[in-house]
């Protein structure tokens, strides 16, 4: 007796095909609108910003925007190196730290079975609800507590504490099989062998994720209240303290929003062909 599988075959017309592609452009184009924007007002003269309706292309292309703010950051009696260097130290401690605490922390919940661990999930998950308004007054009465006001680890410490990778991580290792961590174990692999080569590996696209969302969050962070003294302040403080003044500043905000887009748009760019490439491969559903 012989079985057939019948396939399906995607019948769709030349016609349908292009209709799903303008769709898709017009969409396309619709979300990119800002960013088209953000990066055409930098490159704008002062006249051309103020035009109603707006050109979303400059005719007269200029560099005065970023010209202008190089004479102001010049100006500064803080060198903008040390700016930038605070920004960079920030983002990427971290986001580094967050990943591997929040990784560490969401393999037990995950896959071991001890007393009160419902309990303390359902903790993280009531944390998610809070808007960080909220979190704000107590989270300072604890950074204040221990000590790190006006240091950088006032930012990155309560960062490495969110509860977001944890929740996004224990999510995702649920669905790794138990088997496998099992037959781990028989073959004599520790604790921390099978975390990093078998675990860590498989739930890469939460983790790469997590990446991206953080270090778009800590990129443009200014330090609010909790950094005052000037050679701690992140870049994207210094940038703003720049751009405040007058209405002919109105270049040099322009030439400040494009910096502060331009390398978490990069770095999204790059990360998220690396997610979708993770997913396809990684074989988890």
């Amino acid at each position: 007796m012989k079985f057939f599988t019948k396939t399906r075959k995607l019948n769709r017309s030349l016609g349908g095909d292009i209709m799903l592609l303008v769709v898709l452009l017009f969409f396309g184009f619709f979300s990119a609108y800002p960013l088209i924007m953000t990066a055409s007002n930098a490159f704008k003269p002062l006249d051309e910003l103020f035009l109603f309706p707006p050109r979303l292309f400059p005719r007269n292309i200029t560099f005065d925007n970023f010209r202008d703010l190089s004479e102001l950051i010049g100006n500064s009696w803080v060198p903008f190196s040390r700016y930038f260097f605070n920004t960079i130290f920030i983002t990427v401690v971290g986001t580094i730290g967050h990943v591997i605490v929040a990784s560490m922390a969401a393999f037990p919940l995950a896959k071991y079975k001890f007393p009160g661990r419902a309990i303390f999930f359902s903790l993280v998950v009531y944390s998610l609800m809070f808007a960080p308004q909220v979190t704000a007054t107590p989270n300072y009465i604890i950074i204040s507590g221990i000590g790190l006001i006006d240091t950088p680890s006032a930012i990155i410490l309560p960062a490495i504490a969110s509860s977001l990778g944890l929740y996004l991580m224990k999510q995702f290792m649920t669905q790794i099989p138990d088997d496998l961590i099992e037959s781990a174990k028989i073959d004599g692999a520790s604790e921390y062998r099978i975390f990093f080569t078998i675990v860590m590996p498989l739930v890469k696209p939460a983790w790469l994720t997590l990446i991206i969302l953080l270090f778009q969050r800590l990129w443009i962070t200014d330090g609010g209240s909790f950094i005052f003294s000037e050679e701690f302040k992140p870049l994207s403080y210094a940038l703003r303290q720049i751009a405040q003044g007058t209405i002919e500043r109105a270049g040099t905000i322009a030439a400040v929003a494009f910096i502060m887009m331009i390398v978490p748009v990069t770095f999204f760019i790059f990360s998220q062909s690396r997610i979708v490439e993770t997913f396809s491969h990684s074989g988890m559903k």
